[in-house]
């Protein structure tokens, strides 16, 4: 543009328009949050479904075999946990996986968005996305074994410690597996491991595969509910299972953010 005396007005290339300052977290996380509880409405009801008439299914067909006691408190716990990991481990993995290999952690990569709330927004829409599932296989488990259901609200925090720690280790898996189809094996893998180390009584396994059951972060959100099923519930145990939930959620969380960095600079 000229100005009106013929000289030239062009604006000062050494004094560059400052960029847009980057999001903050907890406003990042929301935005992330609200999209991705939105498209798991869309995508994810069939899945949830299928979800949940699987741990159903597996409590009718432990009915067959287990009477009451603490063989029933498990079987009832582990499979209302069983949806957690279905949708949080299982299905997060293989949405980071596939986000991965198409590339479209290039365009979150673009967002002025921190890292973790990318990764804290995906794995908590997906985690409370399975609340509904896990409340209703709870109350099925309860009438169909006859148990109490008084103390149900310890699912207001078993959903989102074991959910905060399955969707941790989900999306790390999905990130940081150098294929979309180990991704996928990875989730079913660990969704498998749910199912074989969370329903089945731990009183009835080899030592070895207890071990194992120690090590996998669903087994705690699994006892503190099995527990809350006691006529007079010991909260001080089950306060310690939901401390070691919340511990290894917050772990597989970092480990993940710190995953996505890696896999989004590459």
């Amino acid at each position: 543009m000229r100005a009106q005396g013929g000289a030239e007005s062009w604006p000062d290339s050494e004094g560059a328009a400052p960029l847009a300052p980057r999001a903050r977290l907890l406003p990042a996380l929301a935005a992330v949050y609200r999209a991705q509880l939105s498209r798991a409405r869309v995508a994810r009801i069939p899945l949830l479904f299928v979800a949940t008439f699987q741990s159903v299914g597996i409590m009718i067909l432990m009915r067959g075999v287990v009477d009451g006691g603490d063989e029933a408190r498990a079987v009832v716990a582990g499979s209302s946990v069983l949806v957690v990991a279905f949708v949080a481990l299982n299905l997060l993995a293989q949405y980071f996986g596939q986000l991965r290999a198409s590339g479209g952690l290039d365009h979150y990569a673009t967002l002025p968005v921190p890292p973790a709330a990318v990764v804290l927004g995906a794995a908590g829409a997906y985690a409370s996305f399975t609340a509904p599932g896990t409340l209703v296989t709870a109350v099925v488990g309860s009438v169909l074994f006859k148990l109490s259901m008084v103390h149900l609200w310890v699912l207001a925090a078993v959903v989102p410690l074991s959910g905060a720690a399955l969707a941790g280790l989900g999306a790390a898996l999905g990130l940081l597996a150098p294929r979309q189809e180990l991704a996928t094996l990875c989730g079913q893998l660990g969704m498998s491991a749910a199912l074989l180390l969370g329903v089945l009584p731990a009183d009835r396994m080899p030592a070895p595969i207890g071990y194992a059951r120690d090590l996998l972060p669903s087994t705690y959100g699994v006892e503190a509910l099995a527990r809350s099923f006691d006529a007079h519930p010991d909260w001080l145990l089950v306060a310690a299972d939901l401390g070691v939930c919340a511990a290894v959620g917050v772990v597989s969380l970092a480990v993940a953010t710190w995953a996505y960095r890696r896999a989004a600079v590459r």
